[in-house]
């Protein structure tokens, strides 16, 4: 089949155009930057904004499934996340219906749960996004149902972190402090348990939205690991692959998350309130769905999943450079944060 990856030159977009070559299958990448890995002579690159009518005839031309990973991060100005998350999906929506296109797979997030207060959370609890990004992912999913009611084999998916080669943003941190030999900091004592997911799992997630029964298909589902433990289990895995001998240093969480609200509002810290605020807290969704209707089986636990992205992050240091921006192909720029390493 013929698949066009939006956002095909992000961390999840290059895994998945990797995993559905190595499927046989034909791949189009659409990404408004720059597509500059080994695959591109074998694929078809398409440079351009989602947003731009003027490209969809080229882009949706002969295509059998959409996936749609295409997103503005919760760093960006919020006018951008609305514009690139509601705006340009609905954009999509539309000239998948209007191209023929069988199948359209949104990837969304756990986001759209806000901060929850009972686990696991399942795919009829109610929606309520924190910030920006949280608020823009619940109208992007609100468009999906009403194509979804227009005809459109629909399946959403809603993701837990990933992780895997090729990932750095908000987990660079935790890379570099134990490369270079520090202790990490968890908010509270990091005994709560935390689901995350490898991104190789995610991409078999997506074939399969893309290939199963459309009556299958056609829904919301969760995805994470099956196997994970505590935050401070899953980080410290990492710490002892690194082999400095160092550990996970719990935080008193309070202070802790006053702290970082004063720097996220004074732009001096890359965390944002979704991440500094679940941190702490137990975050775990249940997948029963996503298993019973798709057979989906996930191979990697958090600790496998984290230490293969670390192993990644060692072997790709150099090239990874100082690079900071706004993406999870990069660092973001640290700002206050840099200071704990005078600490820990």
């Amino acid at each position: 089949m013929l698949y066009l990856v939006t956002g095909g030159a992000g961390f999840l977009g290059i895994n998945l155009i990797r995993h559905l070559l190595a499927a046989g299958h034909t791949v189009r990448s659409w990404d408004v930057a720059a597509f500059d890995y080994p695959e591109a002579p074998r694929i078809d690159v398409l440079r351009g904004d989602i947003r731009d009518r003027s490209l969809q005839a080229r882009a949706f031309a002969g295509v059998d499934v959409v996936v749609h990973c295409a997103a503005a991060l919760p760093l960006c100005a919020p006018a951008e996340i609305w514009s690139t998350e509601v705006v340009g999906t609905r954009m999509l929506l539309a000239a998948a219906l209007e191209h023929d296109v069988a199948r359209f797979v949104h990837i969304s997030s756990t986001a759209v749960y806000g901060i929850p207060d009972h686990h696991p959370i399942v795919e009829t609890d109610r929606t309520i996004g924190v910030g920006p990004y949280g608020k823009a992912k619940i109208a992007a999913e609100e468009a999906c149902a009403e194509y979804r009611a227009r005809g459109l084999c629909l399946p959403v998916l809603r993701p837990k972190s990933f992780v895997g080669p090729e990932r750095l943003g908000v987990f660079e941190l935790l890379y570099s402090f134990a490369y270079e030999g520090h202790n990490f900091p968890v908010l509270g004592r990091g005994e709560n348990r935390y689901q995350l997911l490898d991104v190789a799992d995610l991409c078999q997630a997506v074939e399969l939205c893309a290939t199963v029964a459309p009556e299958r298909a056609n829904d919301t589902f969760n995805v994470g690991a099956d196997r994970f433990g505590s935050l401070r289990e899953s980080f410290q895995a990492v710490l002892d692959r690194a082999g400095h001998g160092k550990r996970v240093v719990p935080l008193p969480a309070g202070p802790a998350i006053l702290t970082l609200r004063l720097l996220e509002t004074l732009h001096l810290s890359p965390l944002y309130r979704w991440i500094y605020e679940t941190a702490g807290e137990e975050s775990y969704v249940g997948t029963d769905r996503i298993a019973a209707r798709l057979g989906f089986a996930p191979r990697f636990s958090n600790v496998e999943a984290l230490v293969r992205n670390y192993d990644w992050y060692v072997a790709n240091r150099e090239r990874i450079g100082r690079t900071a921006g706004l993406t999870h192909r990069v660092a973001w720029k640290k700002g206050a944060l840099n200071l704990a390493r005078l600490v820990f």
